[in-house]
């Protein structure tokens, strides 16, 4: 077996069954360093073993083996560390009473790994830690990203990602954080915690806050991963189902978001053509499902969660065949909808924008005014941005042109800001 293929076999375990791997490692042993160590050891051993033995018929379970007998062996080597391990195994135990929600998870992936990772997401994103912390460990952890990666991603030197991620780490250590799911009684205020990581995780993809690249397709691609993983442990949830589902739709545009050059392409620009009608039709199965059963569920509002709401937004974006005929009667009544169940600036800035298109510039540009009076959005470039736009198609053009200069102040990333300034100067010239 060729040297190439074997490093391609063991890539393709490794981003496949890290956080498996991980959190298998982590509920045996209690130790989230220890298992990363032991983990990355059987990934270089199988570097080395397998271009000679061949590819073994269950890899996920030989990296598992392995690491579990570095693991042994490190633990006889240091007895310090065994007792402080035994230590934490007594929580480990107590954690483990807890009933995986919606019953045994990872049944359909394969006996020989168990499937943990469902308390690895849960102590990733555990309140105690800052939310960077969470997002970083989640990439980290569970997406198989480098420290190196996981720097990249928030734009910050390596250095820095490193001692952030041993802090959390720290934390988990020190704060005793249990390596286990919420009971069904905590579940409804530690869920959305995990949701809105790998939410972040996407956001950040799909605009990236700086830099010179408007997308960041490995973010999308892991972001992605991460919500298939949790709605297969969690396939019950309506705000799993309805976290894919907004996922899947928006990256549906992906490839039209920009031209050939890549210059940004706002949604009435782009050519549909080039949307991936796959994963519109499973986003809009999954829209479906995530508003019944959050419609079942609720006792308090009879709504849908946010998640699921935001996803039906974006399934009528879809669904319209041209920008000319998109619903804006029902993007603007979903929005309604959604204001009650997670009231936001951001939220009320997005309707602003429906309004308009449903109304009218003068109407969309009122309600954009009052949020500017408010002061909410006061850093935010998009406020500025949509004001601009209406601005301009209401012939008002020095107002635009001051709100264009002042998005092209806070804008991050350099294909908005190239965007915003071909805005700016096409106002200057007309």
């Amino acid at each position: 077996m060729s040297q190439r293929r074997a490093a391609d076999s063991v890539e393709g375990v490794f981003r496949e069954e890290w956080g498996r791997l991980l959190a298998a490692l982590v509920r045996q042993f209690g130790d989230l360093d220890l298992a990363e160590e032991v983990a990355s050891d059987a990934v270089a051993s199988a570097l080395r073993r397998w271009p000679m033995d061949g590819v073994p018929r269950s890899p996920a379970a030989w990296l598992l083996t392995t690491a579990r007998h570095r693991a042994l062996d490190l633990l006889r080597r240091d007895q310090r560390l065994a007792t402080r391990l035994a230590l934490l195994a007594v929580d480990a135990d107590r954690a483990a009473g807890a009933p995986l929600p919606g019953g045994p998870a990872g049944s359909g992936d394969g006996e020989d790994v168990p499937d943990e990772r469902l308390r690895l997401f849960f102590t990733c994103c555990h309140p105690a830690l800052r939310l960077e912390a969470q997002t970083a460990l989640t990439l980290r952890c569970l997406a198989g990203f480098s420290t190196g990666e996981v720097a990249r991603a928030f734009l910050v030197p390596t250095a820095t990602m490193a001692q952030r991620i041993v802090r959390a780490k720290r934390k988990i250590a020190e704060a005793r954080i249990p390596f286990r799911v919420p009971g069904a009684d905590e579940l409804s205020e530690r869920l959305p915690g995990v949701l809105r990581v790998i939410y972040l995780i996407f956001t950040e993809s799909y605009a990236a806050s700086s830099g010179d690249a408007l997308l960041r397709p490995d973010l999308a691609d892991e972001a992605i991963r991460l919500a298939r993983i949790l709605h297969r442990l969690l396939p019950a949830e309506p705000e799993v189902a309805g976290l894919l589902a907004l996922l899947l739709l928006v990256d549906a545009r992906r490839a039209a978001r920009t031209d050939t050059a890549g210059d940004l392409l706002l949604l009435d620009e782009q050519d549909r053509s080039r949307w991936h009608p796959d994963r519109i039709e499973e986003g809009r199965r999954l829209v479906v499902d995530a508003l019944r059963a959050g419609h079942r569920s609720s006792q308090r509002t009879g709504a849908p969660g946010r998640y699921a709401l935001q996803a039906a937004i974006a399934a009528v974006h879809d669904e319209a065949p041209d920008a000319d005929r998109t619903d804006w009667p029902q993007i603007v009544a979903l929005y309604d909808v959604l204001l009650v169940v997670d009231p936001s600036p951001l939220v009320e800035l997005n309707r602003a924008v429906a309004v308009a298109m449903r109304d009218g510039p003068a109407t969309g540009l009122g309600l954009l005014d009052a949020l500017v009076t408010e002061g909410r959005l006061d850093g935010y470039h998009l406020l500025q941005a949509a004001r601009a736009d209406l601005l301009r198609r209401l012939g008002r053009r020095e107002e635009a042109a001051a709100a264009y200069r002042r998005a092209l102040e806070l804008v991050g990333n350099e294909p908005e800001r190239a965007f915003l300034t071909r805005r700016l100067e096409t106002l200057d010239e007309s």
